[in-house]
């Protein structure tokens, strides 16, 4: 090989080098510009239709006050907190089991003001109180108080109003109303373990079947011709799962649960901005059936 034919085959050698950087280069923004398209395109895609469906209502029985704000069910019937006295002139803390006919069972007075969300669980009543001083009233069956605390992530002496408790898996689930969702937490630490936020203005009673959580929501919080309705998310993740709207003539739904598949709910009677009694199922306990 003279000396013009090794410059000519170096240069060769050279300039594949350099095609095969640019080459790289080329691939590397390619593959950059794939990744940024699938990106966006999961970013920009449609949400999954969520299932919606309508649900009825159908009276049981009237509770034993009669203004009824929440409920948790047991095998020997349901667990009742009422808001008001049974003569309607202030708050009430009384909270009852009664068998599924609706006789009382047992009484059991509590520290809760304005109940407004309970739940049954390791062996205590959690009752939710929207009134001063607010929390959640950890109560044993014997009337005594054996906690006090405020819903967690804000003020140490007021952490908001409550509207729905519910136990479940050792859990306490509370609808928060301060900061407009669900709040999952550990009982005995008190330790905030999840955040399932709500859109819907008005938010209400909770009840856990199986792997979800149903909460009452609505598209109005006064309005008389506001239109109820049903929130499901997945338990473990805060995914929403399905909604339903109460047909015109259902009852109005504050707290709700479960026993055996079937969901029951109560209708408290009050309703911010509507006259006392205006419900036509008010203070009763129903069944809600799913069209």
């Amino acid at each position: 090989m003279d000396k013009r034919e090794f410059l000519r085959a170096g240069l060769g050698i050279g300039l594949g080098l350099g095609l095969g950087r640019v080459a790289t280069a080329q691939d590397t923004d390619q593959a950059r510009k794939d990744r940024d398209a699938a990106r966006i395109a999961r970013e920009t895609r449609p949400a999954a239709i969520v299932p919606h469906r309508k649900v009825r209502t159908t009276d049981l029985f009237l509770s034993p006050e009669g203004y009824p704000n929440a409920i948790d069910s047991q095998p020997e019937g349901l667990w009742v907190a009422e808001q008001l006295t049974a003569e309607g002139v202030g708050v009430s803390n009384d909270c009852y089991l009664v068998d599924w006919s609706g006789k009382i069972l047992r009484k059991v007075k509590t520290e809760s003001k304005n109940t407004s969300g309970m739940a049954f669980g390791g062996g205590h009543l959690w009752m939710g109180a929207n009134a001063a001083p607010n929390g959640i009233f950890e109560t044993d069956l014997n009337g005594r108080t054996v906690s006090h605390r405020q819903i967690p992530l804000g003020p140490a002496d007021n952490g908001g109003g409550c509207h729905g408790v519910a136990y479940a898996g050792g859990k306490l689930y509370i609808t928060a109303l301060r900061m407009r969702g669900i709040l999952k937490l550990d009982p005995k630490s008190w330790v905030p373990e999840l955040f399932i936020p709500c859109q819907a203005p008005r938010l209400h009673g909770l009840a856990v079947n199986g792997e979800a959580i149903w909460i009452v929501t609505g598209d109005s919080n006064t309005d008389p011709n506001f239109k109820p309705g049903l929130a499901k998310y997945e338990l473990a993740t805060g995914r929403l799962l399905e909604t339903a709207e109460f047909v015109p003539g259902s009852a109005d739904p504050h707290g709700l649960t479960f026993r055996d598949g079937v969901m029951y709910g109560c209708d408290a009677g009050i309703h911010p901005g509507w006259p006392d009694r205006a419900s036509k199922s008010s203070g009763k306990i129903f069944r809600v059936e799913f069209e």
